[in-house]
Order: C-alpha cells, then structure tokens, then sequence
C-alpha cells in the first residue's frame, strides 16, 4: 500500500505520538497548541540546526542541513535536520553530482539529554524515509544532544522499524477517524505543553473544541 500525497501525517508528530496519543490528536487532528518554555527552546536549538536546506563537504563527509523527506509506504514527510553522507567507495550509493559512493546517515538535534523511546522512534522515521528515497540501506543514525554536547549512536534494528511503522499506522487510523483518544492522566502530563488546553479532570468524554465551544455559549448567554 502507498499512501497518496495529501494524506501525508508530519513525520514529528511521531514523537508527539510516542509520548501521548492524545497530544498527538489535539496537535494534529483537533489542530490545537501552546507552548511552554520547553518547546520554545526547542524550536530555537533546532533553527541553528537547518534553516532552510543547505550541504557542505568537509574531507570525505558531506553535511545537508534542512532535507526534506518523505515516504509512501508510511505516508509520512518532513525535514532533517542534518543527514551525513560518508564516502565508502565499497558498500556506499552514488549521489548525483557527487564523485564516489557514500553510506547514510541521519543525525536528529535535541535539546536536553537522552531520554525517551520518541527521540528514537523520530530518527529512525527519518532514516527509514532516506532509505526508500535514496534506494539504500542505513544501519545506524545518532542523536545529538545540546545538554550533553554529543551525539548518540542509535542502531536501526528490526524492532525500532517495527514500532515506527506500527505507530503511523495507528495514527492514520485515528487521523481518518477524526478520533481524539480520551486521557490517561501521567505524571508527564505536568510537563506537557498542552495541559492547559487538555483539561484531563473534564476531558474525558468530550473533544477540546466541544468544550470549548459549549464555554463560548455559556459566556455569551450570559
């Protein structure tokens, strides 16, 4: 199955996913956001990442910044924030323009420390869209982290594509659906930048825009 163009899921969202299906939903289906000091942060160390696409060549390295990816099988598309092109003229694929073959790999920027299974589950998505682009096989992809100031190594098992593909299928599902899964209170919610607009005590059989438009008329009524 390939999904078609205008059915495409972000490919980020995977990450919102991961750590709350209901994030997931209210982001993406119920189109609503806030944001905290984390995902302002965020967002700042991710622009020194890419700012639109650019690639440089350092010795046998080349670095692209911003690349845009997608894939059809998953029905997903998004951006890298670097992917790393190394020169192995044996088990390496031709790149246009470029003189030798290279091997893959994708190299996703966070802010803090390493964490959660979303940050992996987020790169893999990415190297796996690379592999069906580029026609090639990727083994690994790393995980920089601005607290910490290096990267980590992220080996792309069978098990880590396995999740990947079964999260975007589930999401497709609620995303067709047009469902808002109800929510399971965790303690992560009090670091969530939706927990204003999420209200767990009162959200429990309805969506945010119904409760939001039934306040609208009590307001106005009165």
């Amino acid at each position: 199955m390939e999904y078609r163009e205008e059915d495409y899921l972000m490919l980020s969202g995977i990450q919102h996913f991961s750590f709350c299906r209901r994030q997931w939903a209210l982001i993406h289906i119920e189109q609503q956001w806030d944001e905290n000091l984390r995902t302002v942060e965020g967002n700042l160390f991710h622009q020194k990442a890419h700012d639109g696409y650019s690639s440089e060549k350092r010795k046998d390295v080349i670095i692209s910044r911003g690349m845009p990816v997608f894939s059809r099988k998953m029905g997903v598309s998004g951006v890298c924030d670097i992917v790393e092109f190394h020169r192995d003229d044996e088990k390496g694929i031709s790149i246009y323009g470029r003189e030798g073959k290279y091997l893959v790999y994708p190299v996703e920027y966070k802010k803090g420390q390493p964490k959660e299974e979303s940050d992996l589950l987020q790169m893999a998505a990415q190297a796996m869209c690379l592999e069906e682009m580029l026609a090639c096989d990727i083994t690994k992809g790393y995980l920089f982290y601005g607290e910490i100031r290096r990267r980590i190594e992220v080996v792309l098992d069978e098990g880590l594509r396995q999740r990947v593909s079964d999260s975007f299928a589930e999401m497709h599902q609620y995303f067709q659906r047009r469902f808002t899964p109800k929510v399971k209170r965790t303690k992560a919610c009090n670091a969530c930048s939706l927990k204003n607009l999420c209200l767990p005590q009162l959200m429990k059989d309805r969506s945010v825009k119904e409760y939001i438009s039934r306040r609208i008329g009590e307001e106005e009524e009165n």
